[in-house]
């Protein structure tokens, strides 16, 4: 195989991936953005996860704030955050929440003047002598003079408005990004639409351009027939010159015969 063919089947297998790749993202962008809208939460539920995005900027990197030993660093507004639901079993909540540690980062619905979701840090938690944990959060993005508004949630409230819907695990800033375009209608004309009328005109020219090869290889080999049965009759042509010359010498010796054999008689 040639150096040429290399490099053009690789290029063939990379633009195959890519478009892949391409439509799996548009699936699940789309998958996210009518999940969120069905459930009103602008929060798709998938396996245990819920995927959410950061509206904000509280959770963003912060010179005050040292982040270095944690998991998850820091959330840009607009990222997309996979969160692992805590599990509705009361034992296995109070195992869950045993297992959170400072550090941690929890989605969770608090109320100001009302009801808001957030996604901040633990600072501080700790487990009461009468049961239930009190968990302290803030955000990472601290203002100018090292404040920021702090929550707290007491867990052995029941029915309380103040409650943990689980803890970050995963998060995605390209991702978020992507997906939340597509939450627009110029997002999703220039994100899917467009690429994909794109990719519909470069097929389009794909087959145009493998028929025509294929007539015009049709059309060579209809040519090399033709040739061939040309070149065919050609040489039966020479065959029968060649017959027929051979015929007129033997002609020719017959009569030459037949001279001498009347010559002879008259004498």
């Amino acid at each position: 195989m040639s150096k040429k063919s290399v490099v053009k089947k690789t290029f063939k297998i990379i633009s195959n991936v890519v478009l892949y790749l391409f439509i799996a993202l548009c699936v699940f962008g789309v998958l996210v953005s009518v999940s969120a809208k069905k459930n009103g939460e602008d929060a798709a539920t998938i396996f245990g996860y819920q995927m959410r995005f950061v509206l904000t900027e509280s959770m963003e990197k912060c010179d005050q704030t040292d982040v270095s030993d944690y998991k998850i660093k820091q959330i840009r507004q607009k990222s997309l955050i996979f969160v692992k639901t805590m599990p509705k079993d009361k034992a296995e909540q109070d195992e869950w929440y045993r297992d959170l540690k400072v550090g941690d980062v929890l989605t969770f619905k608090y109320v100001y003047a009302s009801q808001v979701t957030i996604t901040h840090r633990i600072v501080e938690i700790y487990e009461k002598p009468t049961g239930g944990f009190i968990i302290h959060l803030e955000g990472d993005n601290k203002n100018s003079d090292g404040n920021t508004l702090k929550q707290m949630i007491d867990t052995s409230i029941p029915e309380s408005p103040n409650y943990v819907i689980g803890k970050v695990t995963g998060v995605s800033y390209l991702l978020g990004l992507f997906v939340y375009a597509l939450k627009s209608p110029v997002g999703i004309i220039c994100i899917v639409i467009l690429p994909c009328v794109i990719i519909m005109i470069l097929e389009i020219v794909k087959l145009i351009t493998f028929f025509g090869a294929e007539k015009r290889k049709k059309q060579e080999v209809a040519i090399e027939i033709q040739q061939s049965e040309i070149d065919k009759q050609q040489d039966e042509i020479e065959l029968l010159k060649k017959q027929l010359e051979e015929l007129k010498k033997l002609n020719k010796v017959d009569v030459q015969v037949d001279a001498q054999v009347d010559t002879k008689e008259e004498n």
